[in-house]
């Protein structure tokens, strides 16, 4: 067995270098920049008002001064501004040149066409010309692209962006014990749910994902459906990669040509994980045990898909307090469910005492996976400790 970081560098090591694609921008929530995106103008393109007031010299001050004219945002002064003057201004009007300062309207006191002003303070009220980003200005964040990201680059006056293709991945559960979501199990049968949260948290990742058919437990039935996934960028099988009679998907693999980079590692949930190559494509093959396969995905899936958009690969681990004690681990790396509290400082991270890998409620309730290396000694609460989150935010 291999440890979890020597795992992980051999599947991100599967990934292909990112593909580029050009797409709308409207389009570009969650994807991966591969080239900068360039300002084509100067925001703001003028010395701008930040709120309604009055436009006027700061020497000229209290005044009285005499409004010679108004200013909104599209519709800017065109008039002289002579000393002693002051505009009526609003938000986003570009400031005539001549004035220095805008004042807000609530201190300001209109006589007719004259002003005085009571105390203007320091603040000059005014956006200057290019003091969000300037023309030529690059923008390339390293992280998949967000709403204000997409506003960003819209006022950027960038149309288009290069973004990396979305990986394709299919997503193969098997076995005669499995039916879809809504069948009425017969005896011995269980319904599939590993193909719909892999499949969840591939798209998560980013990935444009197929979800194949149940395969049963024959050869000829997972070849089929190996050959549906043709075309995509990674295979990740759910179950039958152990070595039992019926774990039909090693060997299948293997007779179609998957070059294996390792089977096995010293983790749990999650001893039986498999990867490698078959036929041009990444391949991994997941736990049939619920809870390992989640974690798996966590672990090595969501990385590799990332590390193909030329995303960095994560995962992103934090730092908590422990809420209570723990015993000493055992000899493979431990990653145990819990519930996260607020702590004083750190957040106090509690594993649930019953981590049977097969109980996804358990799951569900869980905010973090808490991180124990092997053989990690008896940690007393207060510990500070390494946990993987589960949810953004």
């Amino acid at each position: 067995m291999i440890s979890v970081d020597e795992a992980r560098a051999l599947v991100l090591a599967l990934a292909p270098a990112p593909q580029a694609e050009d797409i709308p921008v409207a389009e570009g929530l969650g994807r991966a920049l591969l080239s900068p995106a360039v300002a084509a103008l100067t925001q703001p393109p003028f010395d701008a008002s930040a709120m309604d007031g009055y436009a006027l010299r700061s020497a000229d001050l209290p005044g009285p001064l005499a409004v010679v004219g108004t200013a909104a945002a599209g519709v800017p002064y065109a008039g002289d501004t002579p000393p002693g003057s002051a505009i009526r201004i609003f938000t986003g009007a570009p400031v005539p040149a001549g004035y220095d300062r805008v004042v807000m309207q609530e201190i300001v006191t209109r006589d007719g066409d004259r002003i005085t002003v009571a105390d203007a303070g320091e603040n000059l009220n005014i956006r200057l010309k290019g003091n969000d980003f300037s023309e030529g200005t690059a923008f390339l964040p390293g992280r998949a692209l967000r709403a204000s990201d997409l506003g960003l680059i819209a006022a950027m006056n960038v149309a288009r962006v290069t973004v990396a293709r979305r990986p394709r991945v299919a997503i193969l559960a098997g076995g005669d014990e499995l039916v879809p979501p809504g069948t009425t199990p017969a005896p011995g049968q269980i319904v599939s749910s590993n193909d719909i949260a892999i499949a969840a948290l591939a798209r998560e990742a980013g990935a444009e994902v197929r979800v194949l058919p149940l395969a049963r437990d024959t050869e000829e039935s997972l070849r089929a459906r190996f050959a549906e996934a043709e075309g995509c960028d990674l295979v990740v099988t759910i179950g039958g990669a152990s070595v039992g009679d019926h774990d039909l998907v090693a060997k299948v693999a293997a007779d179609l040509g998957m070059q294996r980079s390792f089977y096995k590692l010293a983790m749990r949930p999650g001893k039986p994980l498999m990867a490698g190559r078959i036929a041009g494509a990444a391949m991994l093959g997941l736990p049939g045990n619920p809870v390992s396969a989640v974690v798996c995905a966590k672990l090595f899936m969501q990385p590799l898909i990332r590390a193909m958009q030329g995303l960095p690969p994560g995962p992103d681990l934090a730092q908590a307090e422990l809420a209570r004690d723990l015993p000493p681990e055992g000899d493979r790396q431990h990653y145990l469910r819990a519930r996260l509290a607020p702590g004083d400082g750190l957040p106090l991270v509690d594993p649930f005492p019953d981590q049977d890998s097969a109980r996804l409620w358990l799951l569900a309730q869980a905010d973090a996976l808490l991180v124990r290396p092997a053989r990690d000694p008896a940690r007393p609460a207060g510990s500070r400790v390494t946990i993987l989150p589960l949810h953004a935010g």
